[in-house]
């Protein structure tokens, strides 16, 4: 067995205190994006959908699961509910019958014309315990958190 100088034991201690102090935090952070979603009548993943339409256009119904971190099984479901509420409607590619673009209708546009600042302005409020130059600090320390983990070959 080999010994672990003090400096690799507080690393491992700290680690794993970064992981709870990280974990708890984004739970926190998503009770309430929750909580404000549900007021429009949509769960996050709906509205996730939703809000990639709004700024960036109309989508490949294949690529929306990998922007909005969904399973390609999840995404028919969620198109599914949303066509349904009449806020997105499928639209096939006139270049390639084999692709499905989702496209906003003109209700979901007009749903987030009206929810997506109100949104935006509620994400600000539950981030507001940081200054902006913490944020932008924060975004790159976590960038490089990400970076690097992704890039292990194992944990």
């Amino acid at each position: 067995m080999m010994l672990m100088t003090n400096n690799e034991v507080e690393d491992r201690k700290v680690s794993l205190k970064l992981f709870v102090v990280l974990n708890r935090a984004l739970q926190s952070i998503q009770k309430k994006v929750v909580k404000d979603i549900k007021r429009y009548g949509l769960n996050l993943t709906e509205f996730a959908v939703l809000e990639l339409l709004y700024n960036k256009g109309n989508q490949p119904i294949q690529r929306i699961g990998k922007k909005v971190l969904l399973a390609s099984s999840s995404i028919t479901y969620v198109v599914d509910r949303l066509e349904e509420k009449n806020y997105i409607k499928r639209r096939a590619c006139p270049n390639d019958r084999r692709v499905i673009y989702a496209q906003l209708t003109d209700e979901g546009k007009e749903l987030m014309e009206k929810t997506f600042p109100e949104h935006e302005q509620a994400i600000s409020k539950i981030f507001g315990g940081l200054s902006i130059e913490e944020k932008k600090e924060l975004i790159n320390q976590l960038k490089k958190l990400g970076l690097y983990a992704e890039n292990l070959d194992h944990p």
